[in-house]
């Protein structure tokens, strides 16, 4: 009597397939990756060609990759098409108090654990950021600087730091001088110490809709009064909705991120950017412009900032290396126009002064070349980070969920079917160790409550895609 049959044993080629196909599902491979060469895998695998090739074959006879004539094997493509993007947001016509912090500082107590995995949190890896070498020119610094490096460098700041800045400014199209500069602790201060240039208590700022929960909090702290002016998720500010916003209300200070918002990542048109600068300076009204993003473009042009088009000096110009160098550093600047002198004032009265050290290191990584370099791999990494974010949003999140197409920047904000409540959400991702940021710390009025905030700031992984799909599960029993 014959034995039934053994069970099937996967051939070589098989194990080989099955174990690529792993990585593809786990997202080591993703679509459009380069697949390794035939002749690497087989050293590594330690088959033979003629088993990778095999194994290949196997590959795209399943639909996983596919052959390019004289080029190699790449992961294909989803077919599955992605999420449509979120509409023109509708904020209320009325200037608003604003009362987010404690509801920021909830979510970003969370955020800080080591154990959680960070979507919440808008700043790049670590990974992704030149440590190593600028930790050796902190540590040159330190021992060469001498008695220089622990003075008060007082407003505006380090001189090299403001030239090296100011040398930059002409790759921006926006060509500015070392005195033009204000060195501060971040871009926050930077911003702060505008808007207390500005404006007074009471006074009513205009911003985008949804605005960075940090421009929310600087509002907030000093008295001032939020208008939430509609915004497109790729073009920014509606001009139209704002000049017709200024024909009703009296506005001491328009406040904007035209390159990459935070959390939109929309991106304002040159023609609205000399629009906007023209519209402001006819009614006499300040301009503060973030551009903490502007250098993390995923198209071959940096977009000029508005403050190109400034001739009356009436835009504030803020920005720094927290998205690009070292988070930790806090070194940033503000370029204030005509109210320079009254910025290094208020400077001078708050934080006196800088750190040196970081200053110094900075300016001498600037000067020393390689960022430019840094610059153009640290976009790709992002660009690639950004669409494999919006690529598992559409696999495993709810149907009807929406999400936005950054051309820059680190983050997309996701639009959940209205059943979902985000904060509900964000308290039973948080239970699963996962941060996310909910969409009412970016509005002063708390709109947004189905929608919430993704970095892409950490390299893709497993454990991330993981997550994700945690995320997309949790939102789909809320739907």
């Amino acid at each position: 009597m014959r034995q039934a049959s053994a069970v099937h044993k996967p051939k070589l080629y098989e194990q080989v397939a099955e174990r690529l196909g792993e990585a593809i599902s786990a997202g080591t491979l993703r679509a459009g990756d380069r697949m390794p060469s035939v002749r690497q895998l087989s050293a590594s695998e330690r088959v033979s060609v003629s088993t990778v090739l095999q194994a290949y074959v196997h590959l795209e006879s399943m639909g996983l990759i596919e052959t390019r004539p004289q080029s190699g094997h790449y992961v294909r493509r989803r077919e599955r098409p992605l999420p449509a993007e979120p509409q023109v947001s509708q904020p209320a016509a009325s200037a608003t108090p604003v009362s987010v912090s404690a509801l920021v500082a909830r979510v970003y107590r969370a955020a800080s654990d080591a154990r959680i995995v960070s979507f919440g949190a808008a700043f790049p890896s670590p990974a992704l950021l030149p440590t190593r070498r600028l930790n050796r020119e902190l540590a040159l610094l330190a021992r060469e600087a001498g008695e220089v490096a622990i003075e008060y460098d007082m407003p505006p700041g380090c001189l090299v730091l403001r030239q090296q800045v100011a040398r930059r400014s002409l790759d921006w199209g926006c060509p500015l001088a070392p005195e033009d500069f204000v060195i501060t602790c971040g871009a926050s201060e930077a911003i702060h110490l505008s808007l207390s240039t500005v404006a007074r208590t009471g006074d009513t700022v205009a911003i985008e809709s949804p605005a960075y929960y940090g421009t929310l909090q600087a509002i907030e702290a000093q008295g001032l009064r939020a208008l939430e002016i509609p915004s497109h998720p790729r073009h920014g500010m509606e001009l139209d909705a704002l000049e017709s916003a200024l024909k009703k209300r009296k506005v001491a200070v328009v406040l904007v991120v035209p390159s990459f918002s935070n959390p939109l990542g929309s991106c304002m048109p040159e023609e609205n950017r000399q629009r906007l600068v023209r519209m402001l300076a006819e009614r006499g009204i300040p301009l503060i412009e973030d551009d903490l993003y502007g250098d993390l473009h995923f198209g071959p042009q940096r977009p000029r900032p508005a403050k190109a088009h400034d001739t009356e000096g009436l835009v504030l110009l803020c920005g720094s290396f927290s998205k690009t160098l070292a988070p930790g550093y806090r070194v940033g600047w503000v370029a204030p126009g005509r109210f320079r002198e009254k910025v290094e004032l208020l400077k001078f009265a708050q934080t006196v002064a800088t750190p040196t050290l970081p200053q110094l290191a900075i300016a001498a990584f600037l000067r020393n070349g390689g960022y430019d370099r840094h610059l153009r791999s640290l976009r790709r990494q992002l660009a690639s980070q950004v669409q494999r974010m919006v690529e598992a949003i559409g696999e495993h999140f709810p149907e009807g969920t929406r999400v936005t197409r950054p051309e820059g920047g680190q983050l997309v904000w996701v639009e959940l079917p209205r059943r979902v409540d985000a904060l509900v959400l964000h308290e039973r991702a948080l239970e699963a160790g996962i941060s996310i940021a909910p969409g009412p710390i970016f509005s002063a009025q708390k709109r947004y409550g189905n929608f919430i905030r993704l970095s892409c700031g950490f390299p893709w992984s497993p454990r991330l895609e993981g997550a994700l799909a945690t995320l997309g599960s949790l939102a789909r029993s809320l739907a």
